[in-house]
């Protein structure tokens, strides 16, 4: 018997019940986007008049800060939404629910793959929230539709990445409290980028960690591509960090899915 048209129709179910609970819980969706949302308005409105006068553009000021700030607020918002995607899977393992599913004939990576895919379509949610309000306080593309695409494309599967890992989080996590906490790293790391100042202007340990871990190249590839700016091989380096990323989860992820509930 094929097992893929089972794996599909497994997936599906699993992603209409982890839709099914977004649309009863909005909040978590709202959170998600509200608090990127306050922190483009704190460094837009707070900051960005000093901040943007420094990045040594014609325009200088908010202005020039709004469109250097996004892309590193669309990283956070990713970042953000791993953290509800790791408290919705051990809430499943506190709850029995991951149990039962082990016991069911039921395609065993339809039951994360419905939580990653969900998760995905949240944070896209979330980001177009993002979008609609950078838009609403002065910021503008200088690139074209095909750019744009590609910016998608790449939030995309940053997401997918983001979740496969948060998911595995939430699996490992002993409770609920603990999956809270241990995504909190992926919010901290875009802040500890290119994100919101340049690299250049940090102390010399913190410019090469920033430099060499994993939003940064993603931020760059994003400005480049919304922005024009030059993106050089911050685009390869971002695909490589989502594959492995992604990777990574994934097999992590399916480990302690497949292991024994007693070990």
């Amino acid at each position: 018997m094929n097992t893929y048209p089972l794996a599909v129709t497994d997936t599906a179910t699993m992603l209409r019940r982890n839709l099914r609970r977004a649309r009863r819980y909005p909040s978590l969706t709202l959170f998600i986007a509200g608090i990127p949302v306050v922190f483009l308005l704190l460094f837009v409105f707070v900051l960005g008049g000093t901040l943007g006068a420094g990045l040594g553009g014609l325009a200088g000021g908010r202005a020039e800060y709004t469109a250097y700030v996004l892309p590193g607020i669309l990283m956070v918002t990713v970042a953000g939404a791993g953290q509800g995607t790791a408290i919705s899977v051990a809430m499943d393992m506190a709850e029995g629910i991951i149990a039962r599913f082990r016991t069911m004939a039921v395609a065993r990576s339809s039951v994360l793959a419905g939580h990653v895919i969900g998760s995905v379509i949240q944070t896209m949610l979330a980001i177009v929230i993002v979008m609609i309000v950078a838009v609403l306080i002065g910021f503008r593309s200088t690139t074209g539709p095909v750019e744009w695409v590609a910016a998608a494309g790449l939030l995309v599967f940053t997401a997918v990445a983001i979740s496969w890992l948060s998911v595995a989080l939430g699996l490992v996590s002993k409770s609920v409290e603990t999956a809270s906490n241990l995504p909190m790293f992926l919010v901290i790391l875009p802040f500890l980028s290119s994100g919101f100042v340049p690299t250049d202007s940090m102390p010399d340990g913190l410019s090469w960690f920033a430099e060499n871990q994993p939003f940064t190249p993603l931020i760059e590839t994003v400005r480049g591509l919304l922005l024009g700016t030059p993106i050089g091989t911050s685009g390869l380096l971002a695909v490589g960090w989502c594959v492995g990323i992604s990777i990574v989860g994934y097999l992590w992820a399916r480990r302690l899915y497949d292991r024994d509930p007693a070990s």
